[in-house]
């Protein structure tokens, strides 16, 4: 058996998901990160991407996460994230809608377009088809 780390992945509106894992892998600020038992405290910034976690039962389960913190502590993993969403709150043709909505709003941008929004809809819309293509793949 495995060690473990208590984990909690938690966003303004609810708590998505909390227990036992082998091994959480986000994107924070500084790069992609792997968390295990016994890793160093550690504090850092998300970013809008797939939090992965594999369970004590080594069932790997995917959300999406759209940014937040990362808090490391001797046994515990907390993910603090503005929104979080599991698999089947994610909707793949809104999410392509609105990276091509993004796309073409930078595309055309003109004065008085808030350029800096359009940026941060598109990196959202990618992270969140990013998310869902990783899912996919962890069942297959």
């Amino acid at each position: 058996m495995a060690l473990t780390v208590h984990c909690d992945i938690v966003s303004a509106e609810q708590e998505i998901f909390s227990g036992l894992v082998e091994l959480v892998v986000a994107s924070a600020t500084e790069g992609e990160v792997g968390i295990a038992y016994g890793h160093a405290p550690f504090l850092s910034g998300l970013n809008p991407g797939p939090v992965r976690v594999k369970k004590q039962n080594g069932e790997e389960e995917v959300y999406y996460v759209s940014g937040g913190y990362l808090e490391v502590q001797p046994y515990a993993v907390t993910v603090l994230a503005d929104t979080a969403l599991r698999e089947g709150d994610m909707d793949e043709e809104a999410a392509t809608k609105a990276m091509q909505e993004a796309e073409q709003a930078l595309k055309d941008s003109s004065e008085g377009m808030d350029y800096s929004r359009a940026a941060a809809q598109l990196a959202e819309a990618a992270a969140q088809l990013r998310t869902l293509r990783a899912i996919r793949k962890n069942l297959k």
